[in-house]
């Protein structure tokens, strides 16, 4: 990493959308540098085994998808560098990004793949256990568990999705939220309660996860109060009951928080989920030119990894476009005011 070079691009992220958008700005010569992040690889390196990535039929395990992605980019030239923006500024060119180190780096282009960060709830032996059984994404690890009995922890529209397709494998879907009322909207909580393999255990939280890496998830430790949120009735020193479950796998759905802050105080436009707008239509581009999005970052809805590759690639194409245009649009300028200056 150069503080004093200018980069063609600087890619933001270092999980798939990142590595996507490094191999093809690589590709295309643009010797993209790559800031990998507080974790390097994002969410799929939480993912013991990946079985839904096209060219893989027998899976591949997440933490080695992503370091093949590396080695794909840094073979056409891309640079990697730890680093994390904690602030940007994009009002002029080059774009200049403060990193947490007191670097700083000037880009001509800025692709944002910084992804989401699911949110966790606590639970004791959770850091062992992700990817172990327990996980943040249905959709990815749901399959593993057929004939399962599961638990869901959430009362949103996120534990309600991740509960209902859990239901396609598991045998019994349980789940678990601190209150008696969901905040699901009407039509996923009426589709969760209707379903025959899910239940609801009401006034409820998680408290401590059973398993090993080896074993994986095997049980857990619930906590209930008749008045909903237990765990904080527990702190306060109230009377709370126990219960020891045997399950076989735990899914988070209590949200993904994108990470955007370093985006909060610049032009780029972000949703009232925080997660990075991008322009209407099949495009990467933001409201401010030259700022690209890509991967779950901009994406609350799919949060896959093929989808997270293809938004990479996107971006990586849309930012080769846009620097094309602006060379054009800086040589026609330097012509005219040549032209100009001989009167």
């Amino acid at each position: 990493m150069n503080e004093n070079a200018i980069y063609d691009v600087v890619i933001v992220g270092s999980g798939v959308a990142g590595l996507s958008a490094a191999v093809y700005a690589a590709r295309a010569d643009l010797e993209p540098l790559v800031l990998e992040g507080p974790e390097p690889g994002g969410q799929l390196t939480l993912t013991t085994e990946v079985e839904n990535y096209l060219g893989f039929p027998e899976g591949v395990g997440g933490t080695e998808l992503i370091q093949r992605g590396k080695e794909q980019a840094e073979r056409f030239g891309a640079e990697f560098a730890h680093g994390t923006v904690e602030d940007a500024t994009l009002e002029t060119r080059p774009f200049e990004l403060e990193l947490s180190s007191g670097d700083a780096l000037r880009a001509r282009a800025l692709i944002v793949a910084t992804g989401a960060s699911a949110r966790w709830v606590g639970a004791e032996n959770e850091d062992e256990l992700m990817g172990y059984g327990l996980s943040t994404c249905a959709t990815c690890d749901g399959a593993f568990h057929r004939g399962d009995d599961v638990l869901v922890i959430g009362g949103g529209d996120s534990a309600m999705e991740e509960a209902l397709f859990l239901a396609k494998f598991a045998d019994s879907v349980t789940i678990v939220h601190r209150r008696d009322d969901l905040r699901a909207s009407d039509i996923m909580a009426r589709r969760a309660r209707e379903h025959e393999t899910i239940e609801f255990r009401w006034n409820t939280e998680l408290l401590e996860i059973h398993g090993s890496r080896d074993e994986g998830v095997t049980g857990a430790t619930l906590v209930s109060h008749a008045d909903g949120y237990p765990t904080e009735k527990l702190a306060s020193g109230a009377d709370v009951e126990y219960e020891e479950v045997d399950v076989g796998g735990i899914f988070y759905g209590v949200g993904h928080d994108p990470n955007t802050a370093f985006l909060e105080d610049t032009a780029v436009e972000l949703a009232d989920t925080r997660h990075l707008l991008t322009l209407e239509g099949m495009t990467t581009e933001t409201a401010v030119a030259g700022v690209f999005g890509a991967g779950d970052v901009m994406d609350p809805d799919y949060r896959q990894a093929v989808t997270s590759a293809g938004t990479g690639s996107m971006a990586a194409l849309d930012a080769e476009a846009w620097l094309k245009e602006q060379a054009v649009s800086d040589a026609r300028s330097h012509a005219v005011g040549e032209i100009e200056a001989d009167g």
